[in-house]
């Protein structure tokens, strides 16, 4: 199985200051990296494309993704699809890379959408996948607004459907939050989380997709949740699942 994973990457800008002066710093930072290992451990082939690569590297071309079984889009907003560096700076006219991704499923490639602050609606709603072809593709209904479920008590989910994903999956572990969204007709709601769906797959043309609400890692997937006996069988099971 060959997947390509997209997103989980960010900056941060700080300022620092010390009574009188100040100074600034940077640092990059990468959240995926406990799941792409997890994956490459289960014979997973991962080809990972941190979110601002995204500007320069997506493929323009379809046959470019039909060489991936899945493709994972995890905390990445849609401006960063719709808005790359040709557009938005020299006025060219590119291919739509979110109407290649629903070509793509169309055809028979697997989709997988994993929740954050950049995903589904987002913060603020700055993810904003509603407003975008993608919305036509996903197995979810997505709100109008800003999506999140802040649980700093933390929550557990609940298997509420005997599948080949969640097959053994009882005894969840806690959540710190996820993005709020309802099941179209025709999906399948496999987890629970309070009375909101976690996790969800459904069919698109020739292809399947699955949206996953929580995060894969912090913060919402807190250590527990990457602790847990079955984090790596859910993520392989659920590629497995959709893969083309």
């Amino acid at each position: 199985m060959k997947v390509l994973f997209i997103g989980e990457s960010w900056m941060v800008h700080m300022i620092h200051v010390k009574g009188y002066d100040s100074f600034t710093s940077t640092k990059y930072e990468e959240g995926a990296t406990f799941l792409l290992n997890s994956l490459r451990e289960a014979n997973v082939e991962v080809n990972y494309m941190p979110a601002h690569e995204v500007q320069v590297r997506f493929p323009k071309k379809l046959e470019d993704l039909q060489q991936y079984d899945a493709i994972v889009l995890s905390d990445i907003g849609a401006n960063t699809f719709l808005l790359q560096n040709s557009t938005f700076y020299q006025m060219e006219i590119i291919p739509n890379s979110l109407e290649l991704l629903k070509e793509y499923v169309a055809l028979g490639g697997g989709l997988l959408m994993i929740g954050g602050y950049l995903s589904f609606m987002g913060i603020e709603g700055k993810a904003n996948y509603k407003n975008t072809v993608l919305a036509e593709v996903l197995p979810v209904e997505m709100l109008d607004t800003d999506d999140r479920v802040e649980m700093p008590q933390g929550i557990r989910a609940e298997t509420i459907k005997d599948h080949v994903i969640t097959k053994g999956m009882e005894n969840w572990p806690n959540f710190l939050g996820y993005n709020k969204f309802k099941v179209k007709d025709g999906a399948e709601v496999l987890v629970n989380i309070q009375e909101d769906p976690l996790l969800v797959v459904g069919e698109y043309g020739n292809g399947k997709t699955a949206c996953f609400a929580s995060d894969c890692a912090p913060h919402w997937g807190p250590k527990e949740f990457m602790d847990w006996e079955y984090y790596q069988p859910l993520w392989v099971r659920i590629l497995e699942h959709i893969q083309k």
